[in-house]
């Protein structure tokens, strides 16, 4: 267990290697992938993804990564607001663009597969990968508002819809529930914490809390976050809905910037480049070798999300427009999902699964430059209302402090 937890954690230091430079363009998580697909399947095999241990650590690795990027969604926010028009038409636009370009990707170079698989993944994105390279590049406000709304749109939308194109008919209801049921939870999370968390109790323990060392906070975002998630494994729900839900949660009760820092230590500094790097070591990119079609499929995935997106943008989004539609296709996390789901549902092929896999990884260099773009523009001198300045003395003074 613990040479093998040894490999992720190396595995996972290669990502800020790579992006340390003074204007990277490689965000960490490219770094990470790399470092999985040497060490796993298609590499060394040192990794293997399977094992009941990095299970788990998968799970929990994407479920906090959701989290965090949940966190930074505040629904409260005016820029969010403001943007909340423009990023459900570009969802939307997205959407109807895919359905019959999906539909041909499918029938011509994936014949066996389940047809409606590819528009699906068409439309998605992905703030599993495009919320840390915003992070990365500090871009997380409200002049990347758009993105904040459309991103979680288009994975919500996908994310549920993804898992009824590959499991059985029976089993539809059962997820559709569990995600009904992690909205309720989320939806029970938000109403009780806005009672609680102001009244004299909840104040004196979040003194002594932090007087004392106890890290309670910390102990209760983590369990939201595990209910939700248990809920979404017991009834076949969403995992990516159950962390962004905690995440939700967290960002609409304001908690302090102490905890925020907390949950970057945890999260980002261990449960997020293990996700990677197991995502990375899943990649069967020898599968893909003796099979044209899967390549060329990767190939048209990728090509043409970047290329409805990039429209979707063209119609909605300010300048720099291609920054936006760049990194608004990126997507990672519901490609491996689709991938895993496929293969165990025998929907399936391992070369389409990793054509499937590849065609999210070739998305993400390209949302690094949409989101470098996007960092030249809007960190001009003349962005301040872009809210991309020093951070408040306050929030320096609570770090530090």
């Amino acid at each position: 267990m613990f040479d093998s937890l040894l490999v992720i954690i190396v595995a996972g230091l290669v990502g800020p290697l790579l992006a340390a430079g003074r204007r990277p363009l490689i965000p960490a998580v490219i770094g990470e992938l790399i470092a999985g697909i040497g060490l796993g399947r298609s590499g060394l095999g040192l990794i293997d993804a399977t094992t009941p241990a990095n299970a788990l650590l998968y799970g929990l690795g994407f479920a906090m990564l959701m989290l965090v990027a949940g966190s930074h969604v505040d629904l409260r926010a005016p820029g969010l607001r403001a943007s909340a028009r423009a990023g459900a038409i570009a969802a939307g636009l997205v959407a109807l663009l895919s359905l019959p370009v999906g539909l041909a990707i499918g029938s011509v170079l994936a014949p066996g597969a389940p047809s409606l698989l590819f528009p699906v993944l068409l439309a998605g994105s992905s703030a599993a990968v495009a919320f840390p390279i915003l992070q990365e590049r500090g871009l997380i406000g409200p002049g990347v508002g758009l993105l904040l709304v459309w991103i979680p749109l288009a994975d919500v939308f996908t994310v549920l819809l993804m898992p009824l194109t590959l499991i059985g008919a029976a089993k539809i209801p059962e997820a559709l529930g569990g995600d009904a049921l992690i909205v309720a939870g989320t939806v029970g999370a938000l109403w009780l914490g806005e009672r609680i968390a102001h009244s004299q109790r909840a104040m004196t323990l979040r003194d002594r809390s932090q007087t004392r060392g106890w890290a309670l906070q910390l102990r209760v975002t983590l369990l939201i976050l595990v209910v939700l998630s248990l809920i979404a494994t017991r009834t076949g729900g969403s995992t990516l809905l159950a962390g962004f839900g905690a995440g939700l949660v967290l960002a609409r009760l304001r908690e302090p910037t102490r905890l925020e820092v907390q949950l970057s230590g945890i999260a980002e500094g261990f449960f997020v480049p293990a996700f990677f790097v197991l995502i990375g070591s899943e990649l069967d990119l020898r599968s893909l070798a003796g099979d044209p079609s899967a390549i060329l499929l990767a190939l048209a995935l990728a090509a043409s999300g970047l290329a409805i997106h990039l429209a979707a943008s063209r119609v909605v989004a300010p300048p720099p427009w291609s920054g936006f539609g760049l990194a608004a296709a990126a997507q990672l996390g519901l490609p491996a999902a689709a991938a895993s789901l496929g293969l165990g549902t025998g929907a399936l092929s391992p070369a389409v699964a990793a054509a499937i896999v590849l065609g999210g990884c070739l998305t993400v260099l390209p949302a690094a430059i949409g989101t470098r773009r996007l960092a030249d523009v809007l960190a001009a001198p003349s962005s301040g209302e872009f809210g991309l300045g020093p951070a408040p003395a306050e929030h320096v003074q609570e770090i530090t402090g």
